[in-house]
């Protein structure tokens, strides 16, 4: 008996929406990122993405426990010296939350080709509302 790999037209990916109003930041990322690579699929293989398609609704509402809210800081480096610029979460919540919900999912998953790939199955979106009602998304409910 040998072990099982699935092949690339067995792979069915689904659509999944989770409402993130109201929720933590790293509980739901860690949610994302899950269905994102797979490991709730039966046929999840750690080397081929097996993972389904998430879109995550009300980026705004998501809330951090604690002191965090104040603390937390973004960083990034334009490329030239000295440009390195800091973000706090509440100006970076403000002015773009779908970046907020983004880099948390996408520092949960692998750092590799394989990672990246799993990261394009990821949609963020302000508001309520999202493009993607053709694909019949199912609501995916949040745990803890």
């Amino acid at each position: 008996m040998s072990t099982r790999i699935p092949s690339a037209n067995e792979i069915q990916r689904k659509w999944f929406v989770l409402d993130a109003s109201g929720k933590t930041l790293g509980r739901l990322a860690t949610q994302a990122a899950n269905v994102l690579s797979g490991k709730l699929n039966p046929l999840y293989t750690p080397y081929i993405d097996t993972g389904d398609h998430v879109v995550i609704i009300n980026a705004e509402k998501i809330v951090l426990t604690g002191l965090k809210a104040d603390q937390k800081l973004y960083r990034r480096y334009t490329g030239f010296p000295g440009g390195l610029r800091e973000e706090s979460f509440v100006d970076l919540l403000k002015r773009r939350p779908e970046a907020v919900v983004e880099q948390a999912v996408k520092g949960m998953l692998p750092k590799s080709k394989l990672g990246r790939q799993m990261a394009t199955k990821l949609k963020v979106y302000k508001g309520d509302k999202h493009p993607h009602l053709a694909q019949k998304p199912e609501p995916l409910e949040a745990t803890a």
